[in-house]
């Protein structure tokens, strides 16, 4: 278990070489299906009415678990991102990142798998004391403040955002109930908009709404932020993943207008790497719905 007791042991996690085995991949094939029945947390609706909140806002975008078969529309992946997460997605996304019972089992996937991440980000976080010295963090699209909040309890001076107001709001909630209103903020915003300078940039599970051609320019952008590291994950581009996309893609169920996208970990190194930044740490989650590659990179 975690040692910031919230991710449970996971027993689904393949490990090691297991993870491309026959079995694993069996099941990895049957979840893809399964995954785009009308119960999926991975469908999202082509067209969705706006959901008007008020408040005080921040929020984090979908997990790696969208990594699944989604074919491309010719819709703006910005507005189509907005309006599912305040809409349907609002709704699905947040009870999947609460302690909610009424999940179904590939939610239950898909939350333990965000969740290991999350946790492995703050172990690094722990280990170097960055959050408990008052170093400051940009949680670049925050979600309902999974990794924000967290980051404000250890001391983090925390600025999140989301470009969905309800998932920002919701984290502002959430962070208000723990009266954490002087260590974090909230706001609703895009990523190409978000603006200052931060000891730490972090973007968890969002690349996954920006295509190949948008990428690079994505990471240029958050690393201009970053005076000493950027932490990212994304969800990785394999021949084993993109073969589970596309068998996704066959399942049958609802329209699967939303795209998810892949990247190739060669690619965000290089876009790191242009900006003068050097790896440092990686992690790897993977579950049957959740595929993630964490990266943590520094200024040289």
């Amino acid at each position: 278990p975690s040692k910031f007791g919230r991710s449970p042991p996971n027993p689904h996690q393949p490990q090691g070489p297991d993870m491309y085995s026959r079995a694993t991949l069996l099941l990895a094939v049957a979840g893809a299906a399964d995954a785009f029945l009308a119960t999926s947390p991975a469908l999202r609706p082509s067209s969705s009415p706006a959901l008007c909140t008020s408040g005080r806002l921040a929020t984090r975008a979908a997990p790696a678990s969208a990594v699944l078969g989604l074919k491309a529309q010719k819709v703006d992946d910005k507005t189509e991102v907005r309006e599912y997460f305040n809409a349907e997605g609002f709704n699905r996304w947040s009870k999947i990142y609460s302690e909610s019972d009424d999940v179904n089992e590939v939610q239950k996937f898909i939350r333990s798998g965000h969740q290991e991440t999350i946790d492995k980000v703050l172990t690094w976080i722990d280990d170097d004391q960055t959050a408990a010295r008052g170093d400051s963090f940009c949680d670049a699209g925050c979600g309902v403040g999974s990794l924000a909040i967290p980051l404000a309890e250890m001391g983090g001076k925390v600025s999140a955002s989301d470009i969905s107001s309800a998932m920002a709001g919701e984290a502002a909630k959430r962070a208000e109930s723990l009266d954490l209103k002087g260590s974090a903020t909230f706001e609703t915003a895009d990523l190409e908009s978000l603006s200052g300078k931060y000891d730490t940039v972090t973007c968890i599970d969002v690349l996954i709404h920006y295509p190949t051609e948008k990428m690079d320019d994505m990471v240029g952008h958050l690393c201009g932020l970053a005076e000493k590291r950027f932490i990212i994950s994304f969800a990785p581009y394999t021949i084993f993943y993109a073969a589970l996309k596309w068998v996704g893609s066959l399942a049958p169920g609802p329209s699967k207008a939303t795209r998810a996208y892949l990247h190739a970990e060669e690619d965000v190194v290089a876009a790191l790497k242009k900006r003068g930044f050097k790896l440092q740490r990686t992690e790897m989650t993977a579950t049957n719905f959740y595929f993630s590659r964490l990266l943590e990179a520094v200024k040289e």
